[in-house]
C-alpha cells in the first residue's frame, strides 16, 4: 500500500516537473520571460529530486540494511554539488560563463556514464534492447564528458591552440570504431555466448577508455571559431545521453528532460551551424576553426586610429548609429558604459540599434545576455536577418571587440576560412569605427580587411576606457554650450 501510494506520488510529481521544465524552457525563448523560466524549469527539477527519495518505498529487503548510509550519501552529494553550483553561478563573470557552461554539460554527460556504468557493473540492464540502451548512453556521456573538458580548456586559454596532425581523422575514427565494436562485443558475449547479465569488468572499462579518448580526439583539432557550436552540440549530447539512461531506469522525469534538453541542444546546434553557413559535420570534421594567416598582399591599406573622444562626437552629429557588440567587449566589462553613451546619443536625437551575430561571442545568445544586464530594451537589439539590410544607409557603426562576424572576407575571399559564413554588413555603412585593444586578430585569428577600408578609423583601446572618453567628449560639449 505504501509502495502504491508512493510510485502515485512520484509520477505525479514527474508529470508536474516535466510540464515545468517544458514550459520553462519556452518562457526562455524570450529575454523578458527567460528569469522567470529558468525558476520554474529549475523548481521542477527540484521536486523531481526531492520526490526520488521517495524510491525508498519500494526497495527490497535485502538493501535495508544499507538504506540510512545511501540516503545520507545522496543527501551529502546534493548538497555540496547544489552548494558548489550556487556559489560558483554567483561569482562567476560574464566572460566565464561559456567556460562555465562547457564544464555544467560535461558534468551532465558525465553523470549520464556514471548512471550506465552502475547498471553496467550491476545484474539490472539485462536483455539485449537494455543492455544495448544502456551502452549507447555510456558511449555518448562519456564523449560528451571528455570532450566538454577540452571544450572548458579551450575556452579557458589553457590549450592555446588546436591539436591537429596527419592521420588524425583516421585515428578519431579508429577510437570510435573500437567502442563501438567493444561495446556490441559486450552485449553479444553477455547475452549470447554467456547468458549473464554482467559483462566482464575489464571489457567494459576498456569500453569507457575509447569512449573518453574519442572525446578528446574528437575536440582537439576543432578551432576557437567553432566554440559556440561545439558547446551547442555537447548539449545536446548530453541530453540524448541522460534521455537514453532515464529509459533504462524507467525514469520519466529523466527520459523527459533529457530529450527536451537533447531536442532544444540540436535545434540551437541547427541555428548556429545555418548562421555559419556550414553542415554540423563541416564543423566536426574541417579545420573552420584554425589559426589563419592573410596571404602576402591579400590586404592593401593602412589602419586609420582615432582618438575615442572624436569618434564619440562624430557619432553624436550622425543621424543614425549601428552597434555591433562582440565579446571584448564582455571582456571589458563595458556593457554598462555602453548604454550610457547610447542614451546620451538618444538625447542629441541619434537613432540607435544594437546588431547581434547568432554566433557573436563564445557561446551562443552570449552578446543577448550582455545587453540585457545593463538593460538595454530588447526593442533596440536586432538579429542578423532584421538589420542587416540597413547598413547601407546607416550614417555610422560602432564595433565594440567583435571581428569575424564583420569580416568581409567571408563574402569575398573564396580561400578564407570563414568564406561563405553570413556576416553583419557594417562595411556597407557611411562610416566605421572599430573598438579594438589592439591590432590583434579575432578569436578565428583571421585578419580582417574591414579595418583597412577608406570609411573605417580604429578606436584602440580597453572598451570600457574609450566608453568613458565618449561619454565625456559629448558631455563635455553640452557644458560648453
Amino acid at each position: 500500500m505504501i509502495n502504491s501510494i508512493a510510485q502515485l506520488l512520484i509520477g505525479g510529481v514527474d508529470l508536474a516537473a516535466a510540464f515545468l521544465l517544458i514550459y520553462g524552457l519556452k518562457r526562455m525563448s524570450s529575454p523578458v520571460t527567460a528569469p522567470s523560466g529558468i525558476v520554474l524549469a529549475g523548481g521542477g527539477m527540484l521536486a523531481a529530486v526531492v520526490v526520488g527519495f521517495f524510491y525508498i518505498a519500494g526497495v527490497h529487503a535485502s538493501a535495508q540494511l544499507h538504506l540510512p548510509l545511501n540516503i545520507a550519501l545522496a543527501i551529502a552529494a546534493l548538497l555540496l554539488g547544489g552548494g558548489t553550483a550556487w556559489l560558483s553561478g554567483k561569482r562567476v563573470a560574464m566572460t566565464s560563463m561559456p567556460q562555465m557552461v562547457a564544464l555544467y554539460n560535461g558534468m551532465g554527460g558525465g553523470a549520464a556514464a556514471a548512471i550506465a556504468a552502475m547498471e553496467l557493473f550491476s545484474t539490472r540492464a539485462t536483455g539485449i534492447p537494455a543492455l544495448s540502451i544502456t551502452l549507447l548512453g555510456a558511449l555518448i556521456g562519456s564523449v560528451s564528458l571528455s570532450g566538454s573538458l577540452v571544450a572548458w580548456a579551450k575556452l579557458e586559454g589553457v590549450i592555446k591552440q588546436p591539436l591537429r596532425f596527419r592521420g588524425q581523422q583516421i585515428l578519431n575514427g579508429t577510437a570510435m570504431l573500437a567502442a563501438i565494436i567493444l561495446g556490441g562485443f559486450i552485449v553479444y558475449l553477455t547475452q549470447v555466448v554467456i547468458g549473464t547479465p554482467q559483462p566482464a569488468p575489464l571489457l567494459v572499462c576498456l569500453f569507457f577508455a575509447f569512449a573518453l579518448v574519442f572525446g578528446v580526439l574528437m575536440t582537439l583539432p576543432i578551432g576557437g571559431a567553432d566554440m559556440p557550436v561545439v558547446i551547442s552540440i555537447y548539449n545536446a549530447l548530453t541530453g540524448l545521453a541522460v534521455a537514453l539512461e532515464g529509459l533504462v531506469l524507467q525514469n520519466p522525469a529523466l527520459m523527459i528532460a533529457g530529450m527536451v534538453v537533447g531536442a532544444a541542444g540540436l535545434s540551437l546546434t541547427q541555428l548556429m551551424a545555418k548562421a555559419m553557413n556550414r553542415s554540423i559535420g563541416n564543423v566536426v570534421f574541417t579545420n573552420f576553426g584554425a589559426v589563419a594567416k592573410t596571404r602576402p598582399g591579400a590586404i592593401k591599406g593602412e589602419l586609420k586610429p582615432v582618438d575615442a573622444g572624436d569618434a564619440g562626437i562624430s557619432m553624436r552629429y550622425a543621424g543614425s548609429v549601428i552597434i555591433v557588440p562582440g565579446y571584448g567587449l564582455a571582456v571589458a566589462h563595458g556593457q554598462q558604459k555602453l548604454y550610457e553613451f547610447v542614451k546620451l546619443l538618444q538625447v542629441a536625437g541619434v537613432t540607435v540599434k544594437f546588431a547581434v551575430h547568432p554566433v557573436a561571442g563564445r557561446m551562443p545568445g552570449q552578446m543577448d545576455v550582455l545587453l540585457a544586464e545593463a538593460s538595454v530594451p530588447y526593442d533596440m537589439i536586432y538579429q542578423l536577418e532584421d538589420i542587416n539590410e540597413e547598413f547601407s544607409h546607416t550614417d555610422a557603426v560602432m564595433v565594440i571587440g567583435a571581428n569575424d562576424v564583420v569580416n568581409p572576407a567571408a563574402r569575398n575571399d573564396k580561400l578564407s576560412p570563414i568564406f561563405g559564413m553570413p556576416i553583419l554588413n557594417a562595411d556597407q555603412a557611411k562610416k566605421i569605427y572599430i573598438v579594438k585593444r589592439g591590432e590583434g586578430r579575432g578569436y578565428a585569428g583571421i585578419e580582417n580587411p574591414l579595418f583597412y577600408g577608406d570609411n573605417c578609423q580604429m578606436v584602440y583601446g580597453d572598451a570600457q576606457t574609450v566608453l568613458v572618453k565618449m561619454i565625456e567628449a559629448i558631455r563635455g560639449l553640452a557644458s560648453t554650450a
